[in-house]
């Protein structure tokens, strides 16, 4: 039987999410990959149990997460219940609906129906009578705004969701989300989307300054845009890299000469900071306050110690933005 670390809050740096009382770890567990039917079960538990030993408090999850869709929920949840369900109540766990889930016209996207039975769904397969997050995944562009809101005031009300969040907004629907969510009194709190060095998105639409500006937290995903953002492909393409064994979230025409001249330049400065790329990948989300928690995605327990690491410096020069901004915007 499991016994994790008496010690395991002692490194871990806890940020308040937005203006909410809820504190999330500096760095959080994804479970989108590695985490599916077709993966090493008893490397799925060492990674948890190395994430909760050493302070990370919150798993991350969707409906749809496998291969197959349903099966990172429920591999997740067979963990929780052999060796993790008596410290429940020190644990984040959140998933999501909004991708395609399962055949018909009531499967996907953001109506009233397919959130509540999406959910319904994941905490049978978890085991938990309720998630600590529930996020609407992505926009829908047919479904009107305030059904689908309203669908997480009933969640929440329900018993079955302790908070709400959104993923894959921009600004502009974050906050029209917000004012509806603030009519409701539901409690709103963060948003999930892609950010890192590579990838601005969030800043050229508006999300992050208003996500600040309406006391909302933001977790990030990709943070190492799908691994282009560590030291793997410096010399290469290794047999075991998600490009040689998926090629679906990154493939070989994504790494272009320009690119890879982009990440040598990164890893130099990195070096030069006494980290790793993926290091100083993870530090500079975190470096400026606006972004609560950053979500790592893990093949074995050792790439979760390294991970953690970033968060003991997240202070860079003016000097060090300015040449990370050359390289990559």
């Amino acid at each position: 039987m499991y016994s994790t670390n008496t010690k395991r809050y002692d490194s871990m740096k806890y940020n308040r999410c937005g203006k909410s009382g809820l504190l999330l770890p500096a760095v959080s567990l994804g479970l989108w990959h590695n985490f599916g039917d077709n993966d090493d079960f008893e490397n799925m538990k060492q990674m948890c149990f190395t994430a909760f030993d050493n302070g990370i408090t919150h798993f991350d999850l969707a409906n749809n997460y496998g291969p197959a869709p349903g099966s990172a929920e429920r591999n997740f949840g067979k963990i929780m219940q052999s060796d993790l369900c008596c410290y429940r109540d020190e644990l984040i766990i959140s998933t999501k609906a909004g991708y395609d889930m399962w055949p018909g016209p009531y499967g996907n996207f953001g109506s009233r129906k397919y959130l509540i039975a999406s959910l319904d769904q994941s905490l049978r397969r978890m085991g938990l009578e309720y998630v600590d997050i529930f996020y609407h995944h992505r926009p829908d562009p047919e479904t009107p705004l305030e059904e689908t809101m309203e669908a997480l005031a009933q969640i929440v009300r329900s018993g079955k969701a302790l908070y709400v969040g959104i993923s894959n907004y921009d600004g502009p629907s974050m906050e029209k989300a917000s004012r509806i969510l603030g009519e409701l009194h539901v409690p709103f709190i963060i948003n999930q989307n892609r950010y890192s060095i590579f990838d601005r998105g969030i800043e050229k639409n508006g999300l992050k300054e208003k996500a600040k500006e309406l006391g909302k937290g933001i977790i990030c995903f990709s943070p190492l845009a799908q691994g282009l953002l560590t030291d793997r492909y410096i010399n290469g393409i290794p047999e075991d890299s998600r490009i040689r064994k998926s090629g679906v979230f990154l493939n070989e025409k994504a790494l272009t000469d320009e690119k890879l001249s982009q990440i040598k330049g990164l890893n130099e400065i990195a070096c030069r900071r006494g980290q790793t790329l993926a290091e100083m990948a993870l530090s500079w989300i975190l470096k400026d306050g606006y972004v609560t928690s950053v979500l790592i995605g893990a093949s074995k327990p050792s790439q979760i110690l390294d991970n953690i690491k970033a968060i003991e410096n997240t202070e860079f020069s003016a000097d060090e933005l300015k040449e990370i901004d050359s390289l990559s915007v």
